[in-house]
Order: C-alpha cells, then structure tokens, then sequence
C-alpha cells in the first residue's frame, strides 16, 4: 500500500469520537468531512472577528459621544452579526473545502485517490452535504433574520438617541431636563444605580429656583407613575432663592427629588424599506396591485439578491476544487487568493445589480441573473478542466505567469542587493 493512503487510512479509524451518523459514513468520506470542518470554521471565526472588530471600535466611539451603557454595543454587536453571516458562510465554505482539497493534493493523496478510482464528483459527496445545510441556513439568514436584526439595530440606535437608554445623563456634564431643571453627576456606579457627586439646579413657573448638591443619590421608579421618576438624595444642602426674599439654606440626610421624564418619541414601525422585508413580504408586496411602482421594484430587486447568492453557494464546491489543486511541484497560494477575490467581486456585482434593478432600469433577471448565469459557466468550464481533461489546470496559465513573475523578483532583488549603483 502506498504511504499516502496508509495514512489516509490511520487518520479515518483514529476519529472514535463521530456521531452515529457520521460513523456511519465511509472512512474517505470521514476523513474528508474532517478536512473541511477545521478550516471552514476557521475561517468563519476569522472572517467574522475581523468584521466585528471594525465595527466595534465605531460603536463604542458612538455610544460613548452619546452617553449610553457599554452594554448597548454588544447588543447591537449582536443584531450585525447576521448581516456579516451572509458572507462569512460562503467564504468559510468555500475556502474549508478549497484548502481541504489543497492538503490532499499537495501530501499526494489526491492521486492515490484518483488512482483507485474514486473521481472528484464521488469525492465532493461529502462537502456537497455541507453545502445543502450551510445555502439552507444562509437561506434563513437573509431572507429572514437579516431584515428582523436591522429592524433591531436600527431601534437601539434611535433608543440611544433619544435618551429611552438612560443615556440622556451624561457624567461630569450638564444636562437639561424639560427646560427646568439641570443636573450633573461627578461619578455613577453600578450602571448608574449609584451616583456620586451631584449637583442640580430646579426651577419653578412661580420663579423658584432650587439649588441642589448632594453627595449621593439614587434614580427609583414610581409604579403608579411611569413618566415620572425619584432621584433620592443623600446628605446635601438645598438653596431656595425666591424673588423678593433671602435665599434660605436648608440641610438633609434624606430628600426624594421628583424628575419629569421627557417625552419619548415612538419608534417607527418595521417595514418600508426593503432591507426589513423577509421573503413572504417582498413576494407580496412585490407582486401586489396595491404597492407602488418603486416598491415593486425595490422588492423584486431585493428578493432576486437574496435568492441569486443562495444559489451561488450551490457551485461553490466545484470551484474550490478547481482552484485548489495546484501544478505538479508547485505550493503557491495562487488559487485561494482568486477564490477570495472571484466570491468578493461576485457579491460586489450582485450589490451593484440590485441597486440598478431596484431604480427599475433593468429587470431583476437581468441585472441578477445574467452574472450568475456568466459566473456558472466559468465554474463549470473550471470544474471540468480540472475533473475531465488529463492533465488540465483552469489556472495553469495564471500559475506560470506568477511563478514567473515571483522567480523575476528575486532576481531583481539579489541584483540589487550585489550592486545598488546599478539602478541609479
């Protein structure tokens, strides 16, 4: 038996730990499904970390200039990440079986595989399986949780504007409350249950006007007022300065101050932008005699985007494969550099065709489909270059031109290390 196989063979009966299902599965068929789990879920941390990460550092910038809990990050963290899984999935399958099927042609087992006749079609059995689940769950990811988490995220932000989050009370400033009082905190503690340093200033109809400091207080909730709040101080002095009179100084352990909340502005309803519409709602209103023209045409536009990358995901297998299997002596990472710019580029059209269609220039079939149709026929063309034709490489011109062009750097390097004057 040749080493590769050997190997192959060790590696499938070590795995003890499958479930009943997988354990049911043929050893290569194990094996493979081992290949791709690790690096598909690799990927999807990385991917995912990378585009959270860039967007936290805004968040946190935004809650803190409008002075809300750090809490309200994470949770509208949370509400993006689905909007960052439509392609994080296809990108961590894509590039789980792209490297799983590099591994096994660069270790040589590739050919053992194909020299006992297993054929690519048969050896796809088990990353097609995972593409089934992976276009079903991204499926309901845009065409259902996507519009209901913007919908989410679009609330907490207005919530944060409009102070509904208790962040209308900032720490070390003054802030105004129905034009009648100002209040400002020197410290809060507990996620401002508890409040240190405070000083504010009331002001009455009858010209009254309340001067307040406190060393600490508590914000408490009235059960048969719901628009009015307690701010209960502790150990302060209160100020009364009436027209016509002497100001009177008043002490206290213990006052309860009554506060006023102002009105919060309802926020809108979910609906009337495309984005927050799940699959039955774009069909309805896309085909409705009620709706307009233009949201007919956002809809349509919509629905086709959400359907046309599902589907993509379907050929995705087939193009890893086609990029993963590299020249004979050759270890370049040529091919999973263009896997990544050709599902980039395509999401990138797919944007671009939406946008077109929803502005009804083009039909959605031919702003959408009309790429995906193109973007098949090369997957196609690849797949069976790499699968049918012997010896044939969809990239092989491309691998000579960078092996070329990396062997000519070099040499352009080394040159110019031995005598740098040449180059002046």
């Amino acid at each position: 038996m040749l080493p590769a196989a050997g190997a192959v063979k060790e590696q499938c009966n070590a795995q003890a730990s499958y479930p009943p299902a997988v354990k049911a599965l043929p050893a290569i068929d194990r094996y493979i499904l081992r290949l791709v789990l690790g690096p598909m879920g690799a990927v999807f941390i990385i991917a995912a970390s990378l585009l959270v990460l860039d967007k936290m550092l805004k968040l946190f910038d935004f809650v803190a200039t409008e002075g809300g809990p750090v809490s309200v990050v994470f949770r509208m963290l949370a509400n993006l990440l689905p909007e960052y899984a439509s392609l994080a999935i296809p990108l961590g399958l894509l590039l789980g079986i792209l490297l799983a099927f590099r591994k096994l042609a660069t270790s040589s087992e590739l050919d053992v595989m194909r020299a006992v006749g297993l054929s690519y079609t048969r050896l796809l059995r088990v990353p097609y399986a995972i593409t089934l689940v992976l276009a079903a769950l991204n499926l309901v990811v845009v065409g259902y949780l996507q519009p209901l988490t913007r919908y989410w995220y679009e609330q907490l932000q207005f919530e944060l504007r409009s102070g509904s989050l208790g962040a209308s009370i900032k720490v070390g400033e003054f802030t105004t409350l129905q034009d009648k009082m100002a209040l400002r905190i020197e410290q809060s503690r507990e996620e401002g249950r508890q409040l240190i340093g405070i000083f504010a200033r009331v002001s009455s109809p009858k010209g009254q006007v309340l001067t307040i400091s406190a060393r600490e207080g508590r914000f408490l909730a009235l059960k048969d007022a719901p628009d009015t709040i307690i701010l209960r101080l502790t150990d302060g002095q209160i100020v009364q300065d009436q027209p016509g009179q002497n100001p009177r100084v008043l002490s206290f352990s213990r006052h309860d101050l009554p506060i006023d909340l102002p009105a919060v502005e309802q926020f809108r309803k979910r609906g009337g932008v495309e984005r927050e519409y799940i699959l039955p709602e774009l069909l309805r209103i896309g085909w409705s005699d009620t709706a307009t023209q233009a949201a007919r045409n956002e809809t349509r536009a919509s629905l086709n985007f959400r359907l046309v990358e599902v589907v993509m995901m379907l050929l995705l297998p087939l193009l890893a494969v086609a990029l993963a299997v590299p020249p004979k002596r050759s270890t370049s990472f040529l091919g999973v550099f263009l896997s990544v710019v050709m599902v980039v580029a395509y999401h990138k059209v797919n944007e671009y065709g939406q946008a077109v269609a929803a502005l009804g220039k083009v039909s959605p079939w031919l702003a959408l489909w009309g790429p995906f149709a193109v973007f098949s026929a090369l997957i196609l063309w690849m797949y069976w270059r790499i699968a049918y034709v012997p010896g044939g490489q969809p990239i092989g011109a491309l691998e000579r031109l960078s092996a070329n062009g990396s062997k000519w750097l070099r040499q352009f390097i080394a040159r110019f290390r031995r005598d740098p004057a040449r180059l002046r």
